[in-house]
């Protein structure tokens, strides 16, 4: 009976070790982050190499590079007025999406006038971007690496992953923020 006692009483306490802890099922490795971050670091310099060779080949536009990373030329330019919309204006344009190679995805009857709040995110990040940089009456194509327009997901429509766009951009009207 002794022995049968102290046998469980060892029992009891091997038993009683601490909790050992699960491995989780799936690890997200160093090696695969910075594999992706190469990747995309890549094809963000190959998309600048095309956007800079169609820059420099169109001899007719005078480009300006904006400090986000993309580029554009004015088709119509208002000098009568200096005022740039600003956080929380509401901006009423019009716009359309294209390739590259000047093959129309969206036109700007097919995409409506929009009325946007600067800075909400409620369009593709370059195109947010173009509000500080025109003002109303103002015509501009931009030039935008995949990063600004619709990444690595595209539209889930017309725009695939991984898609540089140009797209032509009109400010119909600013309305300025009213004050309290």
């Amino acid at each position: 009976m002794k022995y049968l006692l102290f046998f469980i009483l060892v029992i009891f306490l091997v038993g009683c070790e601490g909790p050992i802890a699960r491995k989780p099922v799936r690890t997200s490795t160093p090696k695969l982050i910075k594999s992706t971050v190469e990747r995309n670091k890549d094809l963000l310099a190959m998309e600048v190499q095309i956007i800079n060779s169609l820059v420099k080949k169109d001899t007719l536009h005078n480009y300006i590079a904006t400090a986000n990373g993309s580029w554009y030329y004015y088709e119509t330019k208002n000098d009568s007025t200096s005022y740039i919309a600003k956080n929380d204006d509401l901006v009423t344009l019009r716009y359309t999406i294209m390739t590259l190679t000047n093959d129309t995805i969206y036109t700007a009857d097919a995409l409506g006038i929009q009325e946007i709040k600067v800075d909400k995110p409620s369009l593709f990040k370059g195109l947010r971007t173009t509000f500080t940089l025109l003002k109303e009456g103002e015509k501009a194509t931009f030039l935008f690496p995949s990063s600004l327009a619709f990444g690595y997901h595209g539209d889930d429509n017309k725009i695939a992953p991984n898609t540089p766009i140009k797209s032509s951009i009109e400010i119909l009207k600013i309305e300025q923020k009213q004050s309290n």
